[in-house]
Order: structure tokens, then C-alpha cells, then sequence
């Protein structure tokens, strides 16, 4: 005598079941289409828009001499150098490559690449700033880029990374996670977590 479990399912119950899962399919595939519409959506809206300003990464002179160069071929852009070299050299730099002293903007409040975004983000978002080139030394942008889109993207604004040649190896795939943890930390509490720097690497 067959158990009740070795009996066939009547056939109206097997087409019930399988209807469910080819609904459930139906949504998730849906769904994900939509994700993907999404980002997609974002990433161009990003991409087509024209960006409003420069900003420049402290923690090399070359960076500011290439920043000097790449606003003369976009005469209309602000220059923001976040905690790069000293006043009167970075000064001299643009000067010499005729930039207008009333584009640049010297900010010496960062302590660090978390805190390059951190100090600035708001003062963009309020002078309506949506879009700007980010320009960093090309071992340091996975970093830049990490933290970029996540605390200037928890303002609507996004960037353009413009890398500067070097002959550096990539920095560690450690420091960008770290760093992109201190950002989202920053995002919800406002706290970017420097301490942290000490005990899991430096700068």
C-alpha cells in the first residue's frame, strides 16, 4: 500500500503550483528590470551632465600643476584644492598658467582623502553644484572614487574622475574599503571616524 506522500499531485494543484512560481519569476525578473532601468537611468543623467566645478586632491604638487593646466582648457569652472600645498606655491601655480585668482579657492581644512569631500560637500550643494571633476593622482583615485560616491552622492552631486599620471603603484584594495566605511559612517552620523585611520593604516 503506497503512503499518502507516494501519491501523484492531482493535476490541478501541479498547474496552481507551477503557475505561482512563473508569476513569482515574472515579478523578480520584472523587478530586476527595473534596478537595472535605474541605475542605468542614473548612470547617464551622470554622465550628460555638464560639471560645474574642479575639484582638486591635496597630497602631491602635481596634482595642482595638472589642475592648472585642465582649467585652462575649461575657462568657466571654479578650482576647490582641498589641503594641498602651501598658499603662496599653489598661488604661483595657476598664476603662471593664467588662471584668475577669482577661480581659485585654497581650503585647508582636511585632514585627510575622507575628509577632502567631507569639508566641501555641503559648501557645493549649496552653491548649487551638482557635478564636478575630481582629480587626484591616478594611484589614488580608487580611494577618491569610493568615498566620492558616497558622500557626494548623499547629496545628489556627481563627479568625473581626471587622473594624473604617476609612476605609484595602486594603493590597497584595504584602504578603499576602510575609507568607504569611514564615508558611510559619515553619512549617517556625521562623524568620519579619523580615529580609525590609527589603528587600520594611514593616509
Amino acid at each position: 500500500m503506497r503512503s499518502f506522500f507516494s501519491l501523484p499531485l492531482h493535476p490541478q494543484a501541479t498547474r496552481a503550483s507551477k503557475h505561482r512560481r512563473f508569476k513569482r519569476l515574472a515579478i523578480a525578473k520584472w523587478l530586476f528590470l527595473f534596478l537595472i532601468l535605474g541605475a542605468g537611468y542614473h548612470w547617464l543623467e551622470g554622465f550628460f551632465r555638464r560639471p560645474q566645478a574642479i575639484l582638486v586632491l591635496g597630497g602631491a604638487t602635481n596634482r595642482e600643476v595638472f589642475a592648472a593646466q585642465f582649467a585652462q582648457e575649461h575657462p568657466d569652472l571654479p578650482i576647490w584644492v582641498s589641503s594641498g600645498s602651501n598658499p603662496e606655491y599653489s598661488e604661483w601655480v595657476f598664476a603662471e598658467a593664467g588662471i584668475a585668482a577669482e577661480r581659485i579657492h585654497l581650503d585647508y581644512e582636511a585632514v585627510d582623502t575622507v575628509t577632502n569631500f567631507t569639508t566641501l560637500v555641503d559648501r557645493f550643494k549649496a552653491q548649487g553644484i551638482d557635478s564636478i571633476y575630481l582629480i587626484t593622482s591616478d594611484y589614488h583615485m580608487r580611494r577618491a572614487m569610493v568615498i566620492g560616491e558616497i558622500v557626494l552622492g548623499s547629496r545628489g552631486i556627481d563627479f568625473k574622475p581626471v587622473s594624473v599620471p604617476s609612476e605609484q603603484s595602486p594603493e590597497s584594495l584595504k584602504k578603499a574599503l576602510r575609507d568607504g566605511a569611514r564615508a558611510i559612517l559619515w553619512v549617517a552620523t556625521g562623524k568620519t571616524g579619523e580615529d580609525l585611520v590609527h589603528f587600520l593604516g594611514s593616509h
